[in-house]
């Protein structure tokens, strides 16, 4: 690793040059910042016995963005130095700053949340490459109905500095890695699908441990050869019970989007207005929470200089906050939360979660579901979709089962849970003492951007939901 790796962000440019230009173009402006950010990236693609990809990307640039009122002017470049900075002040000048009273510098941190160091240099492609392949054939040899297997493997490396007008300046330097496995199963001819990745703000070495990625694969066959066995899922309302950890994307999309403060400052959220009152059933806490020691959603700052934190959104089912970032927060009179995130240099920072969840109850798992006749339990989650506004969500379950007399039966196929985030949470009926977060897959998206994201949450009875199958129930 470089000596300092800040040092890729100064090629071209002095540090106390930025600095400079920081003050002079954002010290009219009620906020904003000089945003640098030098960032290396690897995929490998490992499908058919074969490395199909292997692609590794190098960019650095900055984005400035001065803020007056609720006007932001934004510009980047992909060239770190004095002049694209000159001209991309210009777009500044568009905002004709009404303020004078500049808000305040964020508070300053000396937490180490992750390591810096980073993980492409530390492990020759070949390697990589051998991991892959080690993989492939590993999960091959565990079933002769295993058909097809891809191996994907990631990691990215980010420096960044984050300049104020008055010479603050905050930088944080972030790793990130993620394996991912998928098992495709044949049995005569049908073929299903198994999925599990983990990952992290971490080195490699965690990856390349045996156990670790013969737990993946073990995993993710699991999950084809029960998928080959699924029967057409029900249809109909009935109660459900959602598994621990990954299944918290259901919160993370249906709830913790509503729960953003752009959304609620402007009055789109079904949230709106809501501080105080009860959203929520009784003993239902969800937190959002940056601090956490190397996941993938934590960040030592977020991409304002703002410290990350432990913000509480709901608390025994009473809605307290929202997510913040410094303007909304600015503009509803709160203080931020260090949820000010962005994609890159080119993107401009919006409130977005970091690692949300829900805190565990006092229920035994198992008991939960002694308490279905007849429904449905949902262990792991594909693709899903909201809408802000009313919070109403479709999600599809990848592997899903059958609840009948309090036993889980038989798997289900092509189960999709469908309602809305306000009223799901208020037919919460019990709560597992068996909390769990993801392992370090969650990729979120708002507004054309897309950022990693942790979710997780113990094991929940839903009383009622809409689920949609082709069975008659």
């Amino acid at each position: 690793m470089n000596a300092d790796p800040r040092a890729f962000l100064y090629r071209s440019l002095d540090p106390d040059e930025a600095q400079r230009f920081a003050t002079s173009h954002l010290a009219a402006h009620d906020d904003g910042e000089l945003y640098l950010q030098y960032a290396v990236s690897e995929a490998f693609g490992f499908d058919d016995g074969r490395l199909k990809t292997a692609d590794y990307n190098v960019s650095s640039g900055f984005g400035l963005r001065g803020v007056s009122g609720e006007r932001t002017g934004f510009a980047h470049a992909s060239e770190i130095s004095a002049a694209a900075i000159e001209r991309a002040a210009a777009t500044l000048q568009l905002l004709d700053p009404t303020s004078q009273v500049r808000a305040p510098d964020p508070a300053r941190t000396n937490r180490a949340i992750y390591d810096g160091e980073d993980p492409l240099s530390a492990i020759p492609f070949a390697q990589k490459v051998a991991l892959c392949q080690q993989i492939d054939a590993a999960a091959r040899a565990r079933d002769p109905r295993v058909e097809q297997v891809s191996v994907s493997l990631a990691a990215s490396w980010s420096v960044i500095d984050v300049i104020r007008a008055g010479g603050f300046v905050a930088n944080d330097i972030r790793p990130l890695v993620r394996l991912g496995v998928q098992i495709v199963a044949k049995d005569g001819d049908r073929r299903e699908t198994g999925y599990y990745g983990l990952g992290g703000r971490y080195l490699y070495d965690c990856l390349f441990d045996p156990s670790t990625w013969n737990r993946v694969i073990d995993t993710a066959l699991e999950q084809a050869l029960v998928n080959l066995q699924s029967v057409a899922a029900p249809a109909g309302e009935m109660p459900v019970v959602c598994g621990p950890g990954w299944p918290g994307v259901l919160l993370h999309e249906a709830v913790g989007h509503g729960l953003e403060g752009d959304f609620n400052r402007k009055g789109t959220s079904a949230f709106t207005g809501r501080i105080g009152e009860r959203v929520a059933a009784p003993g239902v806490t969800v937190i959002d929470d940056g601090t956490m020691d190397r996941r993938r959603g934590s960040l030592t700052i977020d991409d304002e200089g703002t410290p990350t934190g432990r913000t509480v959104l709901i608390e025994d089912g009473i809605l307290k906050g929202y997510m913040q970032d410094r303007l909304n927060a600015r503009l509803m009179g709160v203080d931020p939360t260090g949820n000010g995130r962005r994609e890159s240099y080119a993107h401009a920072p919006m409130p977005r979660m970091t690692n949300t969840f829900m805190l565990g109850g006092h229920d035994d798992p198992d008991e939960l579901v002694t308490r279905v006749k007849d429904g449905i339990y949902a262990k792991s989650f594909g693709g899903g979709q909201v809408d802000i506004t009313s919070g109403k969500f479709v999600f599809s379950c990848t592997e899903a089962y059958r609840i009948r007399n309090g036993k889980i039966a038989e798997p289900v196929k092509g189960a999709t849970l469908i309602g809305d985030g306000p009223s799901v949470l208020t037919r919460v009926t019990g709560i597992g003492n068996d909390m769990a977060l993801d392992e370090g897959i969650g990729v979120c998206g708002k507004a054309g951007q897309s950022i990693p994201a942790g979710v997780g949450q113990p094991t929940l009875l839903v009383a009622g939901l809409t689920v949609g199958g082709t069975a008659a129930a």
